[in-house]
């Protein structure tokens, strides 16, 4: 596994975790830091990815649903839910992982973490939010300075 996604499969697990246990963001992430081999820099590359995506939460899942109604967030697994989010969050909300990348990245995760049928199913939805990224940026850009 590349450096890079040993970081964000360590994000993946934090989010997970966090996302069906509300167990606290902060001491999750500690003790997965704790079992994996990551140097500072894809420590705080990880740390960026979960700390910018909680807070975020609702209009990431928001705009998911948005651009892939076919899917109802409500019936996609806790995993794929997830490695949606930070997939989008990097190419929608960060802007520095190419959007080809933060895709091919998220299929590895899936690929990894998710069923059978999630790499095919992560790929199509991820595909629908990377035709409006700009849009997506601009929407949750504005609900963050509402908020």
């Amino acid at each position: 596994m590349k450096l890079r996604t040993k970081a964000r499969s360590l994000a993946l697990q934090v989010l997970y975790e966090v996302d069906v246990t509300n167990h606290p963001p902060g001491r999750v992430f500690h003790e997965r830091l704790e079992e994996a081999s990551l140097d500072d820099k894809l420590a705080e590359f990880a740390r960026q990815i979960i700390f910018g995506i909680l807070p975020l939460t609702e209009e990431l899942d928001h705009v998911i649903a948005k651009y892939a109604p076919e899917w109802p967030l409500d019936q996609i697994a806790a995993i794929d839910r997830n490695i949606l989010r930070i997939a989008s969050w990097e190419f929608c909300v960060q802007r520095e992982t190419p959007v080809k990348v933060a895709i091919n990245e998220a299929v590895e995760l899936a690929k990894a973490f998710g069923s059978e049928s999630a790499p095919r199913f992560i790929n199509g939805v991820l595909g629908s939010l990377a035709e409006h990224q700009n849009e997506i940026y601009q929407s949750i850009k504005s609900a963050q300075d509402k908020g």
